[in-house]
């Protein structure tokens, strides 16, 4: 249910500073001298019989790896060591004995440069081939706890081969982590998995280096610091970055008319740049401004007509300005315009796969199969969903919701198919999610969802059923020249990625998420995953640098830059501020960016029609933009909603001579194939979803159309 999405796709809440578990204070004599710290410490209470001290860790470079054993086969050894010991307090004291034996960094190693990102505490990582080509690692941390993990990992892997470091997976549970059984462990338990990627990181340049491979210009970013100024790196960062400042006097304008005619404005966060920093600034004046993803933007029209707005333009492609206009006349609202920004099509690769042929014939199949239930992504045509619901119950979900939705219908369904469109790479990426659960324990998958267990998700695996010629072209450029770029420059990264991107990326992320570096989810779950991972820093106020590849499409920059500059607003009251700074990394492919603009003037869009002999998609500037075959994440299709175009409307409105027509939002006045309301049948499975929103569960209504059958089937 909503844990499912909290616990695997939601973003993990940025741990709080929390006190570090220092030595235990015991009579002198008890512990040895301070000369002979290269072994443990034991440390035991007065009253107690102390255990034997245990052994010195085996290291890379000593008689072990001279006899042979793997860096894998000596952590596995160590994590073994900390599972036999009797109690938590056993294993505090041994991570203590080895964080006092580790050697203190040298104060030039404790530089921005070597820090760790996603630990509690700060750790430094310096790494080096040194001689035989193995790598000499060094590390250290204000914590003592973390200064444990880092003494079992340098242990193991200092004056290994790189390709042994690589060889040590993270996500093995047989090494890590290492006293998983301690409270005050678990929440540093993060530290040793995102130190060993680090290490990982310093192993991959090292070999690139002894083959002579150069490692490339890294992706263009934007560093938002403390004082909320921006730096752009790279051509294409730079272009995102020119429109955060808007015009004030086009803020003006925009404001004055939006003022004067009641006009309200719902916008995707994938649209322009340049217009959504003059929203994004014009809210400030007119609040019925919103900016989300699309699921919510239908909401925002009715609370603006609520408010008393007679229009309501729509920045986004057609099937979000349909649904807006299909729930604002459902909320007794018909009399309020709805207007999209093109006289043109405003396509979505999406939804044209699921007005398909193939699509019907997906679901025919569907239809065949009893009990099913169709389960239908948000970014879909109202009428798509109509002729969908007459041909299988379905319901609509979104990015965030989908895990959830599919979970609760298995469980209140027996025996039940289900049948998830039209996007492929989500549909893989829930049955690739569905089998990781089925690896856990009954005790984790019941976090997720209460009514599951190991048996209920492998019994679900083979009937669930995806659509296999369905993508966002957007996410589809997510592939795999970007992937392993980020492998080997971004690993140590936090990385974000849309539930829409190939499993390839997903993969990386659904790593990184049990560290706490990763999350996999809707665009406003990514905006949330960075906020609290900048709030955690902001709390525990010590310099950071806080590194975000962001796996969607560019057009999110404005929300980000603007939620992150909110939040250092909120703790810029402080007297002594910490230098906090936020780097987001934009995965351009290096043959999407193009050098040449036309006259430095920022066109949008205006190519579309010949997409598919393009080499380049239109971008924030014109020639500028993300390649056919992988790279950047820039819809042009979005980028149709302009300035130009939302001002044209806005000054023409009301329109008494129909000028406008052409911009109107499609009211479906049509009948189904059943002879129904196509608009009346295409919000039902809307309304589905927003039941489930609100109890958790599937409707009765939807659970007697799976069970008993929708009404005939048309032919």
């Amino acid at each position: 249910m909503d844990t499912a999405a909290a616990s695997l796709f939601a973003p993990a809440a940025a741990a709080k500073p929390r006190h570090v578990l220092r030595p235990l204070h015991v009579p002198r004599g008890i512990l040895p001298p301070r000369s002979h710290t290269r072994g443990p410490l034991a440390v035991r209470c007065a009253h107690s019989r102390a255990p034997p001290p245990p052994p010195p860790l085996p290291r890379a470079d000593g008689p072990e790896a001279a006899a042979g054993a793997h860096p894998r086969l000596r952590l596995r050894r160590l994590a073994e060591e900390f599972r036999a010991l009797p109690s938590d307090a056993d294993r505090a004291r041994r991570l203590l004995s080895l964080a006092s034996a580790l050697p203190r960094l040298p104060e030039p190693d404790r530089a921005p440069g070597n820090r760790v990102m996603g630990c509690v505490a700060r750790v430094w990582l310096a790494a080096r081939c040194g001689g035989g080509g193995r790598m000499r690692f060094a590390a250290d941390s204000d914590s003592e706890l973390s200064r444990g993990y880092c003494a079992c990992l340098v242990a193991a892997l200092d004056g290994a081969t790189p390709e042994e470091v690589l060889a040590v997976d993270p996500a093995d549970p047989g090494l890590a982590p290492l006293g998983a059984g301690m409270a005050a462990a678990r929440s540093r338990a993060s530290t040793w998995h995102n130190v060993l990627v680090a290490m990982q990181k310093r192993a991959r340049a090292a070999i690139a280096a002894r083959e002579g491979r150069h490692p490339g210009e890294p992706f263009p970013s934007l560093v938002i610091a403390r004082d909320g100024a921006v730096r752009a790196h790279g051509s294409y960062a730079e272009a995102q970055a020119m429109f955060l400042s808007p015009d004030e006097s086009k803020i003006s304008d925009l404001v004055n008319i939006l003022m004067e005619k009641k006009i309200g404005v719902v916008a995707h966060f994938y649209m322009d740049p340049e217009v959504q920093g003059i929203l994004t600034a014009a809210k400030k004046q007119w609040p019925h401004i919103h900016i989300s993803d699309s699921l919510v933007m239908a909401d925002s029209a009715v609370k603006m007509a609520e408010a008393g707005c007679d229009y309501i333009t729509v920045l986004g492609v057609d099937f979000m300005s349909e649904n807006v206009r299909a729930i604002l006349d459902q909320a007794g609202f018909s009399k309020v315009g709805v207007y999209r920004m093109s006289s043109e099509q405003i396509g979505c690769s999406l939804a044209d796969a699921a007005s398909s042929s193939e699509y019907t014939d997906f679901l025919r199949e569907a239809s065949g199969s009893f009990p099913s239930l169709h389960v239908i992504y948000i970014n879909t045509s109202l009428e798509t969903k109509a002729h969908a619901h007459e041909l299988v119950p379905t319901i609509t979900c979104t990015s965030s919701n989908v895990v959830p939705t599919i979970l609760q219908a298995f469980a209140q369904i027996p025996d039940l198919n289900v049948w998830y469109g039209p996007d492929s790479y989500m549909g893989a990426n829930i049955a690739d999610l569905f089998q990781r659960m089925a690896t856990m324990s009954d005790e984790e998958i019941a976090k997720i969802h209460q009514d599951h267990n190991r048996k209920s998700i492998s019994s679900l695996l083979p009937r669930l059923h995806y659509y296999q010629d369905g993508n966002c072209m957007v996410h589809d450029m997510f592939g795999h020249e970007v992937v392993e770029k980020i492998k080997e420059q971004y690993c140590d990264a936090f990385l974000t990625a849309h539930f829409e991107v190939p499993g390839e990326m997903f993969s990386l992320a659904m790593e990184a998420k049990p560290r706490g570096m990763g999350v996999v989810g809707s665009t406003q779950n990514i905006l949330d995953f960075i906020k609290d991972h900048l709030k955690g820093a902001l709390d525990r106020n010590v310099d950071e640098h806080l590194q975000f590849v962001l796996g969607t499409e560019s057009g999110m920059i404005t929300s980000i830059v603007a939620a992150v500059r909110e939040l250092l607003d909120m703790y810029n009251s402080s007297q002594e501020r910490a230098n906090i700074e936020v780097e987001i990394v934009f995965p351009v492919s290096a043959d999407a960016v193009s050098k040449t603009s036309v006259n430095g003037s920022h066109h949008a869009g205006s190519s579309v029609a010949g997409l598919d002999n393009l080499t380049v998609v239109p971008g924030v500037s014109f020639g500028e933009g993300c390649s056919i075959n992988g790279g950047c994440a820039s819809c042009p299709y979005m980028k149709m909603n302009t300035l130009g175009s939302l001002l044209k409307i806005c000054r023409q409105l009301p329109d008494k001579d129909n000028k406008l027509s052409l911009y109107q939002a499609s009211r479906f006045n049509v009948k189904t194939p059943l002879g129904k309301s196509v608009a009346e049948v295409g919000c039902e499975p809307i309304l589905h979803m927003r039941h489930f929103q609100a109890t958790k569960r599937l409707s009765d209504k939807l659970v007697h159309q799976v069970v008993h059958g929708n009404g005939e089937i048309p032919s």
